[in-house]
């Protein structure tokens, strides 16, 4: 296969076990794919780490009925609407929405807009899940 490079590596026998434990858990059907994975995640990583260009999801969990809460979360979208490229507004119930933010950029702009939210009185939960533009990984 072109373009592949093959090395070998070298585990101790239990933890050479946990891995192969841990591939059948998460449904691998070899090792290399799973060490990519790893791989790839480190690397990913680094890019949260050195501010690189990243992209993810921001969730906020809130009740609507709290005074002033939509206008404040509206307000602190709009103050970081670069970093925004998608919104998605969820009914749960009568009092509770999901709120769902597209979000790509530096991962410190990304990282302070999913804090300032999280921050504001009446969030109940929030969440940031980051990950890669796909820049740089194979």
């Amino acid at each position: 296969m072109a373009g592949l490079v093959r090395f070998g590596i070298s585990l101790d026998q239990e933890l050479s076990q946990q891995f192969d434990e841990l591939l059948v858990r998460k449904g691998y059907t070899n090792r290399s794919e799973a060490i990519r994975d790893l791989i790839r995640q480190d690397l990913v990583s680094r890019q949260w780490r050195d501010g690189s260009e990243i992209a993810g999801a921001i969730t906020l969990i809130y009740d609507h009925h709290q005074r002033e809460l939509l206008n404040k979360i509206t307000d602190i979208q709009h103050d970081h609407q670069p970093v925004i490229i998608s919104a998605q507004h969820v009914h749960l119930d009568h009092h509770h929405c999901l709120e769902i933010l597209a979000v790509k950029g530096k991962s410190q702009d990304v990282a302070k807009l999913a804090d300032t939210l999280k921050a504001v009185k009446g969030v109940k939960h929030s969440t940031l899940s980051m990950s890669t533009t796909g820049k740089g990984l194979s």
